[in-house]
């Protein structure tokens, strides 16, 4: 194989662990935003109880 041949394979062998890193870097990136949206959720959803639960005290109290 000429001199010009290794090399070419050497550069594709770079452009595809490029690909393959970026890749893997996608993939990560979405994991941390799934997880971070997952957090969002759960506060959303504790606020959501803790004001049920207080407007459910308050009408308690008013039946008193």
């Amino acid at each position: 194989m000429t001199h010009f041949g290794t090399r070419s394979l050497d550069m594709s062998s770079m452009q595809e662990e490029l690909v393959r890193d970026r890749i893997r870097t996608l993939h990560r990136e979405a994991e941390e935003q799934r997880m971070a949206a997952g957090v969002l959720r759960l506060r959303r959803a504790r606020r959501d109880a803790e004001r049920a639960s207080s407007r459910l005290r308050h009408a308690l109290l008013r039946l008193v």
